[in-house]
């Protein structure tokens, strides 16, 4: 399925503290990202990508229109706590490029029209946190599908008999051995062949004078 990528805005980045804002140890724990599609509109969600850089937890959220037009949009959850970093207190994972997928995807993703990334990172070690280089694909139209000519698709009876079936094939060695002996007997048919002129009235060296005198 082809996919296509979508304009979208990443709007700031808001951090949600964690621990006492008054106190050193206040550090945040949780940024939210939001994303919109200005041009787009709603969006059949086909994948995601980005670099990462120290977030240890994704979570995904999309708002989505209700089943009723009468309804307001509403905020569904595809995506919780997805690891990517293996250990948040070490780099490992800290700075990959990543791909999510629709298919790893909790509910349905079809006509979003917006995002919501939570990251969290748990670990003190970092003191900030983020994605880079996001971006946003939809799933694109299936290409038609290219029909061909009948006479195409089924040759006729003449051109699936044009090769002969590896049964009535002969054998190569036999073939090899008749050419071999014909070529034996050309060669002893020339070696034993007269190579002495034959005149046209020539007798013994001599002429006959009676064939002579009836030219």
């Amino acid at each position: 399925m082809a996919r296509l990528p979508v304009l979208c805005h990443v709007k700031g980045a808001v951090a949600l503290q964690v621990g006492d804002v008054k106190t050193e140890q206040g550090r945040p724990g949780v940024v939210v990202l939001d994303v919109t599609f200005p041009h787009a509109g709603p969006v059949n969600l086909q994948e995601i990508t980005f670099k990462n850089y120290y977030t240890a937890f994704l979570s995904v959220r999309v708002l989505k229109r209700g089943s009723l037009s009468h309804c307001p949009p509403k905020w569904f959850t595809c995506l919780r706590d997805y690891s990517l970093m293996p250990n948040p207190h070490t780099e490992e994972g800290a700075q990959d490029y990543i791909s999510v997928f629709k298919h790893q995807m909790l509910c349905n993703v079809d006509k979003v029209l917006e995002l919501r990334l939570i990251l969290r990172q748990p670990s003190p070690l970092w003191l900030t946190f983020t994605l880079d280089d996001l971006r946003i694909y939809q799933r694109g139209q299936q290409s038609p599908r290219v029909s061909f000519p009948a006479w195409l698709s089924h040759p006729v009876a003449f051109e699936k008999t044009a090769f002969l079936p590896e049964q009535d094939l002969p054998d190569p060695n036999k073939v090899s051995s008749e050419v071999q002996q014909m070529w034996v007997l050309t060669e002893m048919i020339r070696a034993n062949h007269s190579v002495a002129r034959i005149g046209r009235f020539d007798v013994d060296g001599c002429y006959d004078l009676n064939l002579l005198s009836y030219t």
